[in-house]
């Protein structure tokens, strides 16, 4: 079992008191963070979206449920591509690589 010492981040090479809080959260922000949430959200609403623009439950005009359908089924996919490519840019391999 390995111990800590009560300096570690020092041990770890990182130099904690040289380091200022405004300038640690930019240099980590993740870029991905932003789409990913945006491709979560865009999922969440156009299932919810095509959950309740179902025409066995209120039946409405084909327009309305066309239009509804078409919408959620955009958001769905643009979603889902905000997602994959967020996921991709985290744990893709670089093209210098193949």
């Amino acid at each position: 079992m390995a111990v800590l010492s009560e300096n570690a981040p020092e041990d770890a090479g990182f130099d904690v008191n040289t380091a200022d809080s405004a300038d640690c959260a930019h240099a980590t922000a993740d870029p991905t963070a932003v789409p990913a949430a945006a491709g979560l959200f865009l999922l969440a609403v156009g299932g919810w979206l095509l959950n309740t623009a179902r025409p066995w439950h209120k039946p409405g005009h084909p327009l309305t449920l066309g239009l509804g359908w078409a919408a959620s089924l955009t958001m769905l996919l643009y979603g889902l591509l905000l997602l994959a490519r967020s996921v991709r840019t985290v744990h893709g391999t670089d093209a210098e690589d193949a």
